[in-house]
């Protein structure tokens, strides 16, 4: 149950960190107060949990941004399944994002807590500001390792093949938006067990993730996330 808690939070949170938000990137203006909820559907089309969450801080510093997310998520039933806040920083010519900073800081105490020793480390990913259709965005990577007395579990996930596919418009619950079309691969792996997937993400300039879905190698949609409600 942990290993795939583990592995889902950490896929969670790369879909999300593309939701990072400050005045670096043209694609995504930090404004505290701001609020985002996106719905999360089933391959049938059935929510299947909403993620609310809001920008309660921002800061500007030598030439980089920070800025603090509470996040409340909750699942079909409306019950809250966890309240988390983490942190971002934003500089130079668009949102560059370090995991480490990304992974809970209420889910890192709790494992210490626990007696459980993590180590996080990975390549940041990167939205630069000059989207452009044909671009091939640089690969990124997340490694987390866990000891729990002696039992060592290594989980990462690798996303590549990162490229601007084309520009398209997108109508969801919050509106319709003019986005751009990002296609990549994500590759998990836990205890010797391999998920692939192949995923769409389409980015509107100002507002940041509109619409995400996940689908199988075999073509097979999984999983859809889309923005339904939005303020700034």
């Amino acid at each position: 149950m942990k290993k795939l808690a583990l592995t889902s939070i950490l896929c969670t949170l790369i879909v999300l960190s593309i939701t990072a938000q400050d005045n670096c990137s043209k694609y995504y203006p930090l404004v505290e107060g701001a609020s985002f909820q996106y719905t999360i559907y089933n391959k049938k089309g059935k929510t299947d949990g909403i993620t609310d969450y809001k920008i309660t801080n921002v800061a500007n510093s030598g030439g980089s941004t920070s800025a603090t997310f509470d996040i409340k998520f909750t699942d079909d039933k409306g019950k809250d399944i966890f309240n988390t806040d983490y942190n971002i920083s934003c500089s130079e010519d668009g949102i560059k994002i370090d995991y480490a900073s990304l992974f809970p800081s209420s889910m890192m105490k709790q494992y210490e807590d626990m007696g459980i020793e993590m180590d996080i480390s990975g390549t940041d990913i990167k939205i630069p500001n000059d989207l452009s259709v044909g671009k091939e965005l640089q690969d990124a990577n997340v490694s987390v390792s866990m000891n729990m007395s002696g039992i060592k579990m290594n989980t990462t996930v690798d996303t590549s093949n990162r490229k601007v596919e084309k520009k398209e418009s997108v109508t969801t619950a919050a509106g319709t938006f003019d986005c751009y079309l990002i296609t990549e691969t994500s590759t998990s792996k836990t205890m010797g067990a391999t998920i692939e997937t192949d995923n769409k993400l389409w980015l509107a300039e100002g507002v940041g993730m509109v619409k995400q879905e996940s689908y199988k190698k075999n073509g097979n949609l999984m999983s859809r996330m889309e923005l339904t409600k939005f303020s700034k």
